[in-house]
């Protein structure tokens, strides 16, 4: 299906793209078939895609975030990970909510099919390649969705997910998604005043994600070059999206979301790797260094970096304005709106806080639709990666409407499918497509 540019940007505005400031309550729209799983006490049934740590993670969340919720069912493409998930989940404080049947611990490829088949809502926690086709089974089936970011790693992927986002509003189910910061409580009240002025007008802004480095699992005599990479997806770019996208999200969708959801028009971008040099960290970068553009002419500079050892990290986000600066990360404003926010003892956990409020407006009978934000800041950082691995000047446009698409047919691969040869992107010699 062919959509409009345009379109894509648009059709879902109306549909409660970021949380209002004042509170966790999502624009609502009435739900058609709310009463056969939702309404009052009826149990809900959970099923979980992916199970590695933020996967378990969100089981627990929905599993904590409503007593009438039971985990129906697990999947995972390797059999050890869906059972260490699930074994984990019995052993915690939310065991008793966890009536997952041997029959219902699904593996393999396919294993998101009998997952959804179980569940009401199933949790799309999987590796980011997966993320548009089982979000289109989801909706296909009629099943609410929580999806864990990136939502793809190629602009076919994410005209995929807005298709689905679409079917999703038009039939009137959830999707919620993993951009956990915008249901953070006083990431709400930072933004809320810089949307009130508090900084003034806008006139730059910086966003840094530099971290150390992350797990890598090794490779096992007996597993296909296939398992080796989805074992170890952080670092194949057809999986994962490179960490500019897979992590460094986060950074760019806290500034997007200061700007009202207005996402740039282009960016000029460069990267490499300077300490993940060694073989087995595939073909993505260590970091990234862009520089972002909106029509009126604003520019925002990004950095990100997964450097282990390194003795100086930082994850901040800064607003300057004609009245004074915000670090959104930081929950602080100097100038002539100085605030702070203190800390009144309340919860207030992102993860638990976006499933509180998803499963508060199931029982409710209530939608929240995020699909807009969450593929436009998913857009946003595959713009960063394609200016730096090709070194060219990368439009939101050509980005959507991007025809390359990473890696093999996800439908119809097995594990002894031979992946993509994973190639190092070299500026002014890789191109853009």
């Amino acid at each position: 299906m062919t959509i409009r540019p345009s379109t894509r940007r648009d059709f879902l505005r109306t549909s409660g793209g970021a949380l209002g400031s004042a509170a966790l309550a999502p624009m609502a729209a009435a739900l058609p078939n709310l009463a056969v799983h939702a309404h009052g006490t009826a149990t809900l049934k959970v099923g979980l895609i992916g199970c590695g740590g933020r996967g378990s993670g969100a089981a627990y969340n929905a599993l904590a975030a409503d007593p009438g919720c039971e985990l129906v069912a697990v999947g995972d493409v390797f059999g050890d990970m869906a059972e260490g998930s699930l074994n984990s989940l019995r052993n915690s404080d939310k065991g008793a909510q966890v009536k997952v049947t041997p029959d219902h611990v699904f593996t393999g490829l396919d294993n998101y099919k009998g997952v959804i088949a179980a569940s009401d809502v199933v949790l799309l926690c999987s590796t980011p390649a997966f993320r548009p086709l089982h979000l289109r089974a989801c909706v296909d089936a009629g099943k609410h969705t929580f999806v864990e970011k990136p939502i793809a790693v190629d602009g076919p992927g994410v005209r995929d997910v807005l298709d689905s986002c679409r079917r999703a509003k038009e039939k009137g189910l959830m999707v919620v998604s993993g951009l956990c910061y915008r249901y953070e409580r006083k990431k709400q009240q930072t933004i809320a005043r810089i949307h009130d002025g508090a900084v003034g007008d806008i006139v730059a802004m910086q966003c840094t994600y530099n971290t150390g480095g992350l797990w890598h699992r090794g490779r096992q005599p007996g597993w296909t070059e296939m398992e080796y990479q989805l074992r170890n997806w952080l670092y194949f770019t057809w999986l994962s999206a490179d960490h500019g996208a897979e992590q460094h999200i986060h950074s760019l969708d806290k500034i997007a979301w200061a700007m009202k959801d207005e996402y740039p028009v282009k960016c000029v971008a460069s990267g490499g790797r300077a300490c993940r040099t060694d073989p087995k960290y595939g073909d993505t970068y260590d970091h990234f260094n862009a520089v972002y553009e909106w029509k009126s002419g604003l520019r925002m500079f990004s950095s990100c970096r997964q450097w282990a050892g390194a003795p100086s990290n930082d994850v901040s986000d800064w607003i300057f304005g004609t009245k004074g600066r915000a670090n959104i990360q930081a929950h602080q404003i100097w100038g002539a709106n100085a605030w702070r926010w203190k800390d009144d003892g309340t919860p207030d956990d992102m993860y638990q806080n976006e499933h509180d409020v998803m499963f508060a407006a199931l029982r409710k009978g209530e939608v929240i639709n995020n699909g807009q934000y969450m593929c436009d800041s998913t857009l946003m950082a595959i713009m960063g990666r394609m200016a730096a691995y090709t070194g060219s000047e990368v439009t939101y446009e050509a980005a959507l409407n991007s025809q390359e698409k990473l890696g093999p047919d996800l439908a119809t691969m097995t594990l002894a499918t031979a992946p993509p040869a994973p190639v190092l992107a070299v500026p002014g010699v890789t191109r853009f497509s």
